[in-house]
């Protein structure tokens, strides 16, 4: 199973990116996928993620800004952020939970490899 995440890049405050990711593989289901970010010297922290229902969760710092969505049969995410500022800067990764790709093993967490986001004027 890999993930693939592509979108990043620079932009001015107060504009938009959206970010894209793709599972592939033998993947039978994943259960929730989501985008996670780390700013230098920071740890990674969550920021959106989405169940194979669509239930979604933010963190606070990108509520009402940010929009994840998905598609189950493509095995993809997007994330629109808008209204980027400074502190959304960071390498953005996608990761997905409980993915079910081999008969008689346990579901397992897959990481892409970050796509870098600079917001800066």
């Amino acid at each position: 199973v890999q993930l693939q995440a592509s979108g990043g890049g620079l932009v001015l405050p107060g504009g938009s990116l959206r970010l894209s990711c793709a599972a592939s593989g033998n993947i039978f289901s994943i259960n929730t996928m989501g985008w996670y970010r780390q700013a230098p010297g920071k740890k990674r922290e969550m920021v959106a993620t989405i169940t194979s229902g669509e239930t979604t969760k933010y963190s606070d710092s990108v509520k009402d800004r940010f929009a994840i969505s998905r598609d189950n049969d493509k095995n993809m995410i997007w994330l629109q952020m808008n209204a980027l500022k400074p502190d959304d800067t960071g390498v953005y990764y996608c990761n997905a939970d409980g993915v079910h790709y081999r008969l008689g093993v346990p579901p397992g967490t897959f990481w892409g490899q970050g796509t870098l986001v600079t917001v800066s004027s």
